[in-house]
């Protein structure tokens, strides 16, 4: 009598697809949920907090270049709030833009024949910039390098540039002593509107 000899093959435990489980899926979902929940928001703050390093280092070299063609000139030079890059404005922030032109007539505002010597339109999204009363316009520097009110008074004040928040977040002041010279100060604000 012969013996036949029949193999079974076992069942497979190797999957036959790359695909994932139900479970698998779960799992990934929720720990991609917790890692956004926790990265999203410090790093758009990163993102705010370059952005307003660029903004108030743009600014401050705008008011260091102001300062040093007034010198050079030996004439007043204004830099004024400005949509355009082309006049001055009254109303709205400094994050619309500014613009950096000689003042031949003294008037604190841009006149066509009135040399531009350099503009910035507009800031990043989402940053504000104030000035306190005497700087919300314009800061204009004399011959001599100091800051003067179109009056004729010194012109001292600060510039706030901050990322907008309701929440107490982190700003820069640029203050300008009556000697026209800007420097910078980071501080804690109670809210940037």
């Amino acid at each position: 009598m012969k013996h036949t000899c029949f193999s079974r093959q076992q069942p497979s435990t190797r999957r036959s697809g790359a695909g994932f489980t139900l479970l698998e899926m779960l799992v990934a979902v929720a720990i991609l949920s917790i890692l956004l929940g926790v990265g999203v928001p410090s790093f758009q703050r990163m993102i705010d907090g370059w952005r307003l390093s660029v903004t108030s280092a743009q600014m401050q070299s705008h008011l260091n270049l102001a300062r040093s063609e007034a010198m050079k000139r030996n004439a007043r030079v204004v830099v004024c709030k400005s949509v355009d890059g082309e006049r001055c404005v009254a109303s709205g922030g400094w994050e619309q833009g500014w613009m950096v032109f000689h003042d031949a007539n003294n008037s604190g505002t841009r006149e066509a024949s009135e040399s531009i010597v350099a503009k910035h339109i507009s800031v990043a999204a989402g940053i504000r910039v104030t000035g306190n009363a005497t700087v919300a316009r314009y800061v204009s520097y004399s011959g001599l390098g100091t800051s003067l009110l179109i009056n004729g008074g010194f012109q001292a004040g600060t510039i706030t540039l901050c990322a907008a928040s309701s929440r107490a977040t982190e700003g820069t002041h640029l203050i300008i002593n009556s000697a026209g010279r800007v420097r910078q100060r980071k501080s804690e604000l109670p809210q940037c509107a």
